[in-house]
């Protein structure tokens, strides 16, 4: 294959590159004082680059028709599929930055850059084939959220999550790159394909190794439990505009990775890492619920939440067929638009000064003086609960079903009794908003990108959510068929 298709193939990728190297020349030039300029030019790049990619979705690309750069790149539908839902997170954390920076202090050019950055290194992890591609793609973003972390440097607690998240990331790309080492050196080969073929002959203790330090690093980039101790203090630490990218994109593209590796690459000897993704996710369900069950900051209950979910997610992971794949998109979907929805919800709860509310007890009574601000985070809350009839509870029902369809049946009851935990502090924050007597803090105005945003996402969970059932099962559907055919 030569050069010129596997450039028409990372179009999206090739797009924000040079955006990247437009908007760098315009911030030096220009300095913060083109900063919003900087960001509709962003966020038309990411509209852009989302809408390259969704044909590779609708037309079911897979396999060879796919392979870009020898077999290193991947743009089939499964990876189309991700990277409309990460532009479309990008785009919305870009949308929501201006109004919070400039109410904390000024608004830096070089956000809307690094967050193109990251969406860049975000694509690649998506359709990587390769483990340097893999890597490659992984620091990519990885370096652009360290940053991303620390960009409020009026706040100390901005520089800790951003000094936090590094440190912990890079021992978790230490571990990843010890696990690459090792599935390299017992398989002789960095290629997925080449990868699953050797291991459907065996899988020796060496490469067993490789396997269990792959899926820790990637366990870190997902925030599941064991390695999710940075998501609570990086969540509540970092922006709020920074908090929505983290909680959707990159969540996106590590599960997305995630899922290539294990059911691609390792796909021949699912049972030498099926019983590790199932601890991982009931723990992960489990540990989430339990922690966020105490906490009084609504950011660090929205990281809980995160951990809640992600382990949700992994049972469609642990069915390791199809369904389980189509299910965790399905999920993944749900999730981006609930995770914007609660974040958008959040930055709407200002002091009469302009400042940030964050503190639970501080939102009493909300529904009496910002009605809708109150329903829209309640949707919210309801929804990630999994209750019926908004659309968080489909989520929730496909990925039960691929379990039990895949023989996992007490995984999902399992599952389900935990969720129960989950709902209370979900309705804990209701409860607070709609049946205390007002606490009066949140008084401020909220921007109209902001109504808007929080408007649309709650359409998007409400009950009209179920009219997309079909559209989105079959999105998903072509994305799992294009996973399994990658070869």
């Amino acid at each position: 294959m030569g050069w010129l298709v596997s450039l028409r193939l990372l179009a999206a990728e090739d797009v924000l590159s040079l955006l990247g190297l437009v908007l760098l020349m315009i911030c030096a030039w220009g300095g913060d004082a083109k900063a919003r300029l900087v960001t509709w030019l962003a966020v038309l790049g990411l509209v852009v680059a989302a809408v390259l990619s969704a044909p590779a979705l609708t037309n079911g690309i897979s396999g060879a028709d796919a392979s870009a750069f020898y077999g290193q790149y991947s743009a089939d539908g499964f990876a189309a599929f991700a990277k409309v839902l990460i532009y479309g997170a990008a785009a919305v954390s870009l949308l929501v930055a201006p109004g919070f920076f400039e109410r904390a202090g000024s608004y830096r050019a070089e956000y809307p850059l690094i967050v193109v950055f990251a969406a860049i290194g975000m694509g690649l992890m998506v359709s990587a084939t390769n483990l340097l591609t893999l890597y490659i793609g992984l620091e990519l973003n990885s370096l652009s959220a360290y940053v991303l972390a620390s960009m409020l440097r009026t706040d100390q607690r901005s520089a800790e999550a951003g000094l936090k998240y590094f440190v912990l990331g890079a021992l978790a790309s230490g571990i990843l790159l010890y696990g690459i080492s090792l599935t390299y050196g017992f398989t002789g080969s960095l290629d997925f394909a080449t990868i699953r073929t050797v291991l459907s002959s065996g899988v020796s203790h060496g490469a067993l190794f490789g396997i269990v330090f792959m899926l820790a690093g990637l366990a870190f980039k997902i925030s599941a439990v064991p390695f999710h101790m940075w998501t609570p203090d990086v969540y509540e630490g970092a922006p709020t505009p920074v908090t929505t990218l983290f909680a959707t994109a990159p969540k996106v593209a590590a599960m997305a990775l995630l899922m290539r590796v294990t059911l691609f690459a390792f796909g021949s000897q699912p049972h030498v890492w099926q019983q590790i993704v199932i601890f991982v996710a009931l723990v992960s369900i489990i540990w989430g619920a339990l922690g966020a069950i105490g906490q009084g900051n609504i950011k660090r209950l929205m990281a809980y939440s995160s951990i809640n979910n992600v382990g949700f997610i992994l049972i469609g992971l642990a069915a390791a067929t199809p369904a389980g794949a189509s299910a965790m998109l399905v999920y993944l979907a749900i999730y981006v638009v609930m995770s914007v929805g609660g974040f958008v919800a959040i930055l709407m709860l200002r002091d009469a000064e302009g400042r940030a509310v964050e503190k639970i007890a501080d939102i009493a009574g909300l529904s009496r003086s910002h009605p809708l601000v109150a329903a829209g985070l309640a949707m919210v809350m309801f929804s990630l609960a999994g209750i019926p009839p908004l659309f968080g509870f489909w989520g929730k029902f496909v990925v039960f079903q691929a379990a039990v369809s895949a023989g996992l049946l007490w995984v999902a009851v399992v599952g389900i009794a935990a969720s129960v935990i989950g709902a209370f502090y979900y309705l804990k924050v209701v409860k607070v908003m709609y049946f205390d007597e007002p606490a009066g803090v949140v008084t401020g105005s909220s921007d109209l990108v902001l109504k808007v945003l929080l408007v649309a996402s709650g359409l998007m969970i409400s009950p009209l959510g179920y009219l997309a059932t079909r559209w989105l099962g079959g999105m998903a559907n072509i994305a799992a068929v294009a996973l399994f055919h990658a070869a």
